[in-house]
C-alpha cells in the first residue's frame, strides 16, 4: 500500500474547518479567536488520528484483504468511534472539583457523556476523512493510468 500524500494532507482538513466554523457561529466571544482555537484543536485530533491510527490500520487491512471504498470507509467509521474514547478519558481526568481528580468512575462518566450529541461527530468525521482519503487516492490513480497506457503503446 502506497501513501497518498495529497489525501494525507487534505482529507483530515474539512471536518476541523466545519467544526471551527460552527463553533465560531454558535459560541460567544471573538469569532476569529474561537475559529482559530477550535481549528487548531480539531486539526490536532484529526491529523493525529489519521497519521497514528488510520494509516497503520489501513496498512494492516491491506495485508489482510484487497482494499475497496466500502472497507476503507467502514474502517474510518469504526476508528472515528474509537477516537472518542481517549478524548473522553482526557475530559474525565479533569472532571473533578476544580479540575482535579475525578469523583466518579470512568464508565459512569463515559455513559453520561455518550448521551450527548457530540459522540456522533467522531464516527461521522472518521467516515468523511476515510472516504475523502480513498476518493483522492483513486481519483489521482485514474487520471495517471490513461497517460501510462498511452506511453506504453
Amino acid at each position: 500500500m502506497r501513501v497518498n500524500w495529497t489525501g494525507l494532507i487534505l482529507a483530515p482538513l474539512p471536518v476541523p474547518v466545519i467544526a471551527a466554523a460552527l463553533a465560531s457561529y454558535v459560541m460567544g466571544g471573538p469569532p476569529v479567536l474561537v475559529f482559530l482555537v477550535t481549528l487548531v484543536t480539531a486539526a490536532i485530533v484529526s491529523y493525529g488520528t489519521t497519521i497514528c491510527v488510520f494509516l497503520p490500520c489501513l496498512f494492516l487491512l491491506s495485508l489482510w484483504r484487497p482494499l475497496n471504498g466500502f472497507a476503507v470507509c467502514l474502517l474510518g467509521l469504526l476508528l472515528g468511534a474509537l477516537a472518542y474514547v481517549p478524548v473522553t478519558l482526557m475530559l474525565w481526568k479533569g472532571s473533578g472539583p476544580d479540575s482535579g481528580p475525578p469523583t466518579e468512575s470512568f464508565l459512569t462518566f463515559f455513559m453520561r457523556w455518550s448521551a450527548d450529541p457530540l459522540p456522533a461527530i467522531f464516527p461521522a468525521a472518521g467516515l468523511i476523512t476515510a472516504g475523502l482519503y480513498w476518493w483522492l487516492g483513486t481519483r489521482r490513480r485514474r487520471s495517471i493510468a490513461p497517460r501510462n497506457e498511452a506511453a506504453t503503446r
